[in-house]
């Protein structure tokens, strides 16, 4: 057919020369128009046919694998099988016939490449929506890393049908390479050791709560990636940081709390120093009123009474012998008010405590642990009940320090000067 074809374009008043180009020109051309037929009747035929028995079957896999336009692609392996079979057949010369078929050769290995690469993001797709397991160990980084190989695997086998050699031979060169391939793709490797690690080891999952405050993240963990970590902010601002820096610099994970039964409250309000003192027989009448108080106070009272009489403490001084303070009494309150608080976790720490006294008061730090652990609802209890130690402070003769004002000062200044 290429002798016929070239005996008539010589005859058109072609020259020699002109006439091989044109006639290998019009060959490729019909090899090109014969695999483009052949790839559309594919996609109206079978393509077409395995949509519609895809669509008549209770899995959702295969309807995956039809959004992902799997079949599709792989109808290109058509065109490339047909190109390969006929270029030797149709093509008179070996170079151009070699060419043509190494030409098919890697047009069928991207068409395969790119099918596998849908083929595990459908997998993984699959994965996290419809196993639990995927929040507590997501294969998105594994994933990318399998993607990797092959792709690094079909580039290798591209460049040996290219040129004619061996995988092997190519593979065996490659070490002369790993310099300026650990140079060039330094953050990529980083990223793949680090991904691996924070899935392997479980340190951090999609849904998480983290803070990574070198990187300005505080939020829920949308994504884990091979090279980056997408964070949601609790201002619905996006955070990408790289993979590598939970590894080298670290970052904090609310996961154990969020797994534990209650979130922690660790708030303390300051007393005025000067409203603290010892118990007076009426204010020790008036916390006996106090139910949550009344065994308390009465064990109490009887306890230091028995200490004094066997000691025989003049109890005529204040300062002899053990006596109830009203800080010492509001804190077995704050106790026993938290213990029988319905939202408060008494299995969990209960720490009622002072602390080191400061230049703004006496630190009286409340150490406990919420059973609603949703943001919202944990900050309404809290303040709930941060407003009841507020309000039952002058119950026990105790005032909140608080910085005067300007006003204060204002007054102050009005008050020496009418005096």
């Amino acid at each position: 057919m290429n002798q016929l074809l070239i005996q008539k374009l010589l005859d058109s008043g072609l020259s020699e020369g002109a006439a091989h180009v044109t006639a290998d020109s019009l060959e490729i051309l019909l090899i090109g128009c014969i695999a483009w037929l052949g790839r559309f009747i594919c996609l109206k035929v079978i393509v077409r046919a395995v949509r519609k028995a895809a669509s008549r079957t209770e899995s959702t896999w295969d309807d995956r694998l039809v959004q992902r336009r799997v079949f599709s692609q792989l109808s290109h392996l058509v065109p490339a099988l047909i190109i390969y079979v006929l270029g030797p057949q149709v093509l008179i010369s070996p170079s151009l016939s070699l060419w043509v078929m190494r030409g098919a050769e890697l047009y069928a290995l991207a068409a395969l490449l790119t099918a596998a690469n849908r083929v595990l993001t459908v997998g993984r797709e699959i994965y996290e929506e419809e196993y639990e397991i995927a929040r507590r160990f997501p294969i998105r980084v594994y994933v990318q890393v399998l993607k990797i190989v092959l792709s690094v695997g079909a580039i290798i086998l591209g460049i040996s049908i290219v040129t004619g050699n061996s995988p092997l031979l190519l593979l065996s060169g490659l070490g002369a390479m790993m310099a300026v391939i650990l140079l060039v793709s330094k953050d990529s490797l980083q990223g793949l050791v680090a991904g691996i690690q924070l899935v392997s080891n479980d340190m951090v999952r999609p849904g998480d709560w983290v803070e990574i405050p070198q990187h300005g993240a505080d939020g829920d963990v949308v994504e884990i990636t091979l090279h980056t970590v997408k964070v949601q902010n609790w201002d619905k601002t996006i955070s990408m940081v790289p993979t590598y820096a939970l590894i080298s610099e670290g970052f904090k994970n609310w996961r154990g709390m969020a797994e534990s039964d209650g979130r922690r409250v660790k708030r303390s309000i300051f007393l005025d120093v000067s409203s603290v003192r010892f118990c007076q027989p009426e204010m020790i009448e008036h916390f006996k009123s106090i139910e949550i108080l009344r065994d308390y106070v009465e064990r109490k009272e009887a306890e230091l009474a028995e200490h004094n009489r066997v000691h025989g403490i003049n109890e005529a001084v204040e300062v002899n012998g053990r006596k109830m303070t009203n800080v010492g009494v509001f804190r077995n309150y704050l106790a026993a008010y938290l213990s029988a608080h319905p939202m408060v976790n008494s299995n969990m720490t209960l720490i009622v405590r002072q602390l080191q006294p400061t230049p703004q008061g006496l630190p009286l730090e409340v150490y406990a642990f919420i059973l609603d652990k949703r943001w919202a609802e944990y900050e309404a209890i809290q303040s709930d009940i941060f407003d009841h130690i507020f309000a039952a402070l002058p119950q026990f003769g105790l005032r909140a320090f608080q910085a005067p004002s300007g006003e204060d000062v204002a007054k102050a200044v009005e008050a020496v000067a009418e005096a």
